[in-house]
């Protein structure tokens, strides 16, 4: 039985409430602006590693165009924009989560303290990221699977987002509990280019990945009791929670990256000595006034 026959009959519903037309129009201009701020900031500083974060910038930016066609629809909604906000929205935020990672790897290159990690600096960023990488699969691939339309494919396609957002959970959980040991360390037992703070500031960046990361893991707490409680359940029964607890945290997440962007630690920064990065030009400096 398709999804549609089940919404006919008073059964399953793609919503149980009139999708906000104004919500979603408010977070599509809330995140094209961050957005293309972050595209202008990471070629301007040629960050790179802030792709994924741009990638997911414009998922999101999709998703709630996807929500503000379903509020236009009440209530005869259709299968397509419905499914392109669920998988958009659901999988945007495993890519901000691998901006993280990356930028975690090269701040531990940046202070020199490698020795400082729970494991091995080579591995830091593949095994992150291959985490990342797992969930976003999982989560799309579920999504995509609901979109087939049958009442299985929606329980069936659940079961494997919610697989998805325990492996996202999981990472997040081994990263923040890996960043602390590896902040403990280095407070400790300060590396060289760690005590030069106004060159590499890692302490704040530090931190700004703590609160990104606090920010999605409750985002993803928040999405894996939505879908353990199933379609009759009371969050999907409400939509503030969503722009409480996803839209809203989502978007405050990118605003931290805007302002203590990772190009301050990642890109390197041409000095007036020629192509070697300003950090290691200071330290010259300093050796030479020892």
């Amino acid at each position: 039985m398709t999804l549609e026959g089940r919404q006919d009959e008073g059964g399953f519903k793609f919503y149980h409430y009139d999708p906000s037309i104004a919500g979603a129009a408010v977070f599509i201009l809330l995140f094209l602006g961050t957005t293309v701020f972050h595209s202008w900031q990471m070629f301007r500083t040629r960050c790179w590693v802030a792709i994924p974060l741009v990638v997911g910038g414009l998922l999101e930016i999709i998703g709630y165009v996807g929500r503000a066609i379903s509020g236009r629809q009440s209530p005869d909604w259709t299968l397509g924009p419905y499914i392109i906000q669920a998988i958009f929205l659901l999988v945007a935020p495993a890519l901000f989560a691998a901006t993280i990672y990356m930028e975690f790897g090269r701040l531990v290159t940046r202070t020199d303290a490698e020795s400082y990690t729970v494991v091995k600096h080579k591995w830091i960023t593949k095994i992150f990221v291959a985490g990342d990488v797992l969930s976003f699969v999982l989560q799309g691939g579920g999504g995509g699977y609901q979109s087939s339309g049958s009442l299985q494919a929606l329980d069936t396609g659940s079961r494997i987002i919610i697989v998805g957002l325990f492996v996202q959970l999981a990472f997040f959980g081994f990263f923040m509990v890996s960043a602390c040991a590896f902040h403990r360390r280095l407070v400790r037992q300060p590396t060289i280019r760690s005590r030069s703070g106004w060159s590499c500031p890692w302490r704040k960046h530090l931190y700004t990945m703590y609160g990104a990361s606090l920010l999605i893991m409750v985002r993803s707490i928040f999405r894996a009791v939505e879908y353990l409680q199933g379609n009759d359940g009371y969050i999907l029964s409400h939509e503030v929670y969503l722009y409480a607890l996803d839209a809203l945290l989502m978007f405050a997440m990118m605003v931290l990256f805007n302002a203590i962007h990772p190009s301050e630690i990642v890109a390197p920064v041409k000095s007036e000595e020629g192509s070697r990065d300003t950090l290691d030009v200071h330290l010259e400096r300093y050796y030479q006034g020892l």
